[in-house]
């Protein structure tokens, strides 16, 4: 795969997840029992980049992956979705490893360990890539210095700041859409989510089974309603929405002439895709294909 022919560069993390579901998650202090464990691929890179590939985006993935095989089940996950792996590091630190809990109402909670994704860095290859690819997307599990390049290098760059973390101007100042949800939102602009605006120029907030608002300078605020279903697990849902809506702008002709509309369509087929995610448990086993998307989104919107 040529890097000027890609839809998407992801620019992430990737992580084994070990998977444990619960009645309830833990409060500090408390120990309670798992009724098992699964091991299965994971990482917001990861499972964007899947859901690009899957929404049927041309789609590479600059990740850091350890010689382990944690390392192989990761590279073996993302080759059989048709994810370019050409711009992944390998290394001796080992892969990125997850642990997820999982309660009865498919809520999770989150701990990471880096790993390998501490070394993330943009190679020469990699730069290239970015700056020939239609949509850049990229997160914050791996070094900052490093989405700073990615960002900088990019003709259009959608950042989804999770986890939330304190952002640059220097950073913002190269970020095209911001995707937050409520908790990262108000991290960045405090109470009143309008504020983003102040700091990029359009911004998504995911508000979870409720939907998204979309923001825009100058234009209306756009809700776009959530798709009612029974959830299983949320895990990768957030990171189906993103990989999503970067695969359908991708599919605009000119990012330079996107309009409002292009970006309610994509949001909105987003979250079908995330609604579809969270009925199957697990992160990349969770992200649905394109035809499933379309067909669901036909239903609901059309």
């Amino acid at each position: 795969m040529e890097p000027d022919v890609l839809d998407v560069v992801v620019v992430g993390s990737a992580n084994v997840d070990l998977v444990l579901p619960v009645q309830r998650i833990p409060r500090p202090g408390e120990t309670v029992l798992a009724a098992g464990m699964t091991r299965g691929p994971g990482g917001k890179g990861a499972n964007q980049a899947v859901a690009a590939a899957r929404a049927g985006a041309r789609t590479a993935i600059v990740a850091s992956l350890g010689v382990d095989d944690s390392g192989d089940l990761l590279r073996d996950a993302l080759a059989s979705s048709d994810v370019d792996l050409s711009l992944v590091a390998s290394t001796t630190t080992p892969t990125g490893t997850a642990i997820i809990t999982v309660d009865a109402g498919g809520e999770n909670s989150i701990v990471v360990a880096p790993g390998a994704n501490g070394e993330l860095t943009l190679s020469e290859p990699a730069a290239r890539a970015i700056g020939g690819a239609k949509i850049v997307l990229s997160q914050l599990e791996i070094p900052f210095a490093t989405v700073h390049a990615a960002a900088s290098a990019s003709s259009y760059f959608i950042l989804n700041a999770a986890p939330a973390a304190e952002l640059t101007d220097e950073l913002l100042a190269n970020v095209d859409l911001l995707v937050v949800n409520e908790t990262e939102a108000e991290a960045i602009a405090g109470s009143d989510r309008s504020a983003l605006l102040k700091r990029v120029p359009a911004a998504v907030v995911t508000l979870g089974a409720a939907g998204a608002v979309i923001l825009t300078r100058g234009g209306d605020e756009i809700a776009v309603a959530g798709v009612p279903v029974d959830a299983v697990d949320t895990t990768a849902a957030g990171d189906t929405f993103c990989g999503v809506l970067a695969a359908t702008l991708a599919a605009v002709s000119a990012t330079d002439s996107m309009t409002e509309t292009d970006l309610r369509n994509a949001v909105r087929r987003a979250t079908v895709a995330a609604s579809l995610s969270v009925q199957a448990a697990g992160a990349i086993p969770s992200v649905p294909h394109g035809d499933a998307i379309d067909a669901r989104y036909a239903e609901v919107y059309l």
